[in-house]
């Protein structure tokens, strides 16, 4: 049996994501679909589906996943590059994110983080040594990371770079990496970041927006002036679920990279608050689930959790910084929370990893 809290913590934000979605969207699924709960049915099929795949991964060994971490990356490299060819990907809002499949969208990069972490923890095991003292062992797995985020900003996908790097460079530091190579890197790295947001006039425009958004509330600060109005009407205990204001198209992306702004509208400071703690103790959890693998002499199962740890600290952090303000505005999912079928696919997928990860340690299994 998997383990009870953890599975619970994630099913519970699966829910808050099934309301609040239900209710964000609405309005919009009404004028766009001429159906209210467009989004909504949607929703339920990829959780049908994100629900079926983790059952799918809780009962594959980890030993497959070690040893084929790096097919996982090179698929996932192959659908980065795909999803750039003119006539192949999708284009919305000027970024080119997006694989159509009939009905429904696969976006690449939820399937690069994941990857991204499989890979990385195998490779750790593998190469340990390496990582920890040579420069070599350090600057391979950065090689691979370089293609990665240069792909995702081609697209371009900041929000994506910034995860999927942030939880790479995690991972090595905590897998034990010399602190001068990694400040090198590091800093390398930051610089890199620097001039790629100094590039592109709109990320210019986004970053001073952030500081000032209600300095042109009309235009580039209309999300953050929006959101931050959401927040304000929540007042401690909400306006009521279904009774949001700030969705009736006054919030552009209600149901996806702000829906945290209308659950705290609706729900107020307490639903906000509560929905941080779920995220607090599934994250906390998820560490100590990598604490006791490295313990149970498990390296690949501890990097692997440490990684999933990363990914849904930072999206949640990024998601929910940038609805209150404390962030600049970029386009990221809120883990188990936003609408999006491969993002939830993607999470629920993680976590029946950490699950799977937990029961090997709880049982003792050894690698053969």
């Amino acid at each position: 049996m998997p383990d009870t809290g953890l599975l619970m913590l994630g099913v519970a934000l699966m829910l808050v994501g099934l309301v609040a979605i239900s209710s964000a969207s609405i309005e919009y699924a009404d004028i766009n679909y001429s159906s209210t709960w467009f989004h909504t049915v949607r929703h339920l099929i990829y959780m049908g589906v994100a629900l079926g795949a983790a059952i799918v991964v809780y009962r594959i060994p980890l030993e497959f996943w070690e040893q084929t971490g790096w097919v996982w990356l090179f698929i996932a490299l192959a659908l980065l590059i795909l999803v750039l060819i003119p006539g192949v990907g999708r284009e919305v809002n000027g970024s080119q994110r997006w694989l159509p499949l009939g009905p429904f969208t696969l976006q690449p990069s939820e399937f690069a983080k994941l990857a991204m972490v499989v890979y990385l923890a195998g490779y750790m095991v593998r190469r340990e040594h390496e990582v920890r003292y040579e420069w070599q062992g350090f600057l391979k797995p950065m090689a691979v990371l370089f293609a990665a985020t240069l792909l995702l900003m081609v697209e371009p996908d900041f929000g994506a770079t910034v995860i999927v790097a942030g939880s790479a460079f995690g991972m090595l530091f905590l897998a034990g990496v010399k602190i001068v190579h990694f400040m090198v890197v590091g800093a390398g790295a930051l610089g890199a970041l620097l001039v790629l947001v100094v590039s592109e006039p709109y990320r210019v425009k986004r970053l001073t927006a952030y500081t000032d958004p209600w300095a042109d509330p009309y235009d580039t600060g209309f999300q953050l002036t929006q959101s931050l109005i959401a927040f304000g009407r929540g007042e401690w205990f909400g306006v009521g679920l279904g009774n949001s204001v700030q969705k009736l198209f006054y919030l552009p992306e209600a149901h996806t990279d702000f829906v945290f702004s209308i659950w705290a509208e609706e729900t107020g400071f307490v639903g906000a608050l509560a929905v941080i703690l779920l995220y607090i103790a599934l994250i906390g959890r998820i560490l100590w689930v990598g604490r006791a693998a490295q313990l149970a002499a498990q390296p690949f199962g501890a990097y692997v959790c440490y990684g999933v740890a990363l990914v849904f600290s930072g999206q949640a952090f990024v998601n929910m910084g940038v609805s209150s303000g404390l962030l600049p505005t970029k386009g990221l999912t809120l883990p188990f929370v936003s609408y999006g079928g491969t993002s939830l696919i993607v999470c629920c997928v993680m976590l029946a990893l950490v699950l799977r990860i937990e029961n090997s340690v709880r049982h003792g299994e050894v690698k053969k």
